[in-house]
C-alpha cells in the first residue's frame, strides 16, 4: 500500500508524483475547483490567528478553530472574521496528530451510517496538516439553521457541560426531535461508534440539534476523536456516563440497557446494527491503513477496536 504521502489528504486515494490532491478530492470541495493552493498560513501561524479571532467566531471550543470560505477562482481557503462556510483545525500544539484524528474518526463513523459533514485534509504553509469542515448550519449565501447544543438544551453551560448522561441525552430528544424514533436510532450507532473507536470527549457540547425543512432533527455528527490515542484505554470510556458508570462497559450495559430499555429500539433494529458494525470492521481496517496517521497510532487504533467491537459482536 502506498504511504500516505502519496495520497490525497481529501479523498485518501492514491496521486501521482507532484500531485497534492485527486481531481475527485477537488470536485468533492467544489465542481468547479481544478487546483488547491496550500493555505497560506503555517501550523503556528493559524494558531495565532485563531486565537486573535477566537472573540469573533460564532462556534467556540477548546480546539484551536478558524472560519474560512473557499474562492474557487483563487482556489485557496480564506479566512473571515464572517460569514464563513468552513471550519479549519489547525495541528494542535498539545496533542499530536488531532487533525488527521478527526479527519479518520469522521471517515470511519461516515462508513457506518453516520451523517457527517463534508470534511478532509488540506496542506498549509509549512506543509503540515489542517483538518476543514463545512459547516452545516449555513447554506447558501447567507442563510442560517437553527442550531442548539444538548447544553444548552439541557440549561447548561460549556463549563457544566460534562454534568449530566447518556439518559438525560435520550430524554432531550424525546423533548425536542419532531420525530424521536429516528433520532434514537441515529444516537445509538454514535454511542456504539464512540465507545469502539475510543471517543471519550462526547460530552453535552457535542451533541447538537438542526432545524432544517420544518423539523428539528440531530446534527450531523462532529468532533468525533479517538482521545483514547492521547489518554490511553485506561481513561473513561465514555465522556457522559451511562447506568452511572463512565468505564468498564459491557455488552448488556449498551445493547440491553441503553438500546434497549431507554431508547426503546426492538431486537431486530439493534441485531441489524451490530451486523452492520461487524460488516464495517474490515472497511475501516482498510481505511484507517490509508489514513494521514503515523503507523504507531494506526496500529494503536485497530488494536482498539478489534477489541471493543469483540465485546459486542462476539
Amino acid at each position: 500500500m502506498k504511504s500516505s504521502q502519496q495520497r490525497c489528504p481529501i479523498t485518501y486515494e492514491p496521486i501521482g508524483p507532484g500531485q497534492r490532491y485527486s481531481l475527485a478530492g477537488l470536485k468533492r470541495l467544489a465542481p468547479g475547483l481544478l487546483n488547491l493552493h496550500d493555505l497560506p498560513y503555517s501550523a503556528e501561524e493559524q494558531l495565532v490567528e485563531a486565537g486573535r479571532r477566537s472573540s469573533k467566531m460564532s462556534i467556540q471550543g477548546v480546539q484551536p478553530k478558524l472560519s474560512a470560505r473557499l474562492s474557487i477562482k483563487s482556489g485557496v481557503f480564506e479566512l473571515v472574521d464572517q460569514g464563513g462556510t468552513y471550519i479549519l483545525k489547525p495541528p494542535h500544539p498539545q496533542y499530536s496528530f488531532l487533525p488527521q484524528n478527526e479527519d479518520l474518526c469522521m471517515r470511519l463513523a461516515a462508513a457506518f451510517k453516520i451523517d457527517v459533514p463534508l470534511h478532509g485534509l488540506i496542506y498549509a504553509a509549512d506543509g503540515s496538516l489542517t483538518y476543514f469542515i463545512r459547516r452545516f448550519d449555513r447554506y447558501g449565501r447567507a442563510g442560517k439553521r437553527m442550531l442548539e447544543d444538548f447544553a444548552q438544551l439541557s440549561g447548561l453551560s460549556r463549563e457544566t457541560k460534562y454534568d449530566s448522561s447518556m439518559e438525560r441525552v435520550v430524554t432531550v430528544i424525546d423533548e425536542h426531535c419532531t420525530f424521536p424514533i429516528l433520532e434514537k436510532i441515529k444516537l445509538f450507532r454514535r454511542l456504539l461508534f464512540c465507545y469502539i473507536a475510543g471517543n471519550e470527549d462526547m460530552h453535552l457540547k457535542n451533541f447538537s440539534l438542526l432545524g432544517i425543512a420544518g423539523t428539528i432533527i440531530l446534527s450531523p455528527a462532529y468532533d468525533m476523536v479517538s482521545t483514547a490515542l492521547f489518554y490511553g484505554e485506561d481513561a473513561e470510556e465514555l465522556a457522559l456516563p451511562l447506568r452511572g458508570k463512565k468505564k468498564h462497559l459491557t455488552k448488556n450495559d449498551l445493547l440491553h440497557y441503553f438500546a434497549k430499555d431507554r431508547l426503546g429500539l426492538s431486537p431486530a433494529v439493534i441485531k441489524e446494527i451490530v451486523a452492520e458494525l461487524e460488516q464495517v470492521l474490515p472497511v475501516w481496517a482498510e481505511t484507517i491503513s490509508a489514513s494521514f496517521l503515523p503507523e504507531s497510532s494506526k496500529e494503536a487504533l485497530q488494536a482498539l477496536i478489534g477489541r471493543r467491537a469483540e465485546t459486542l459482536v462476539k
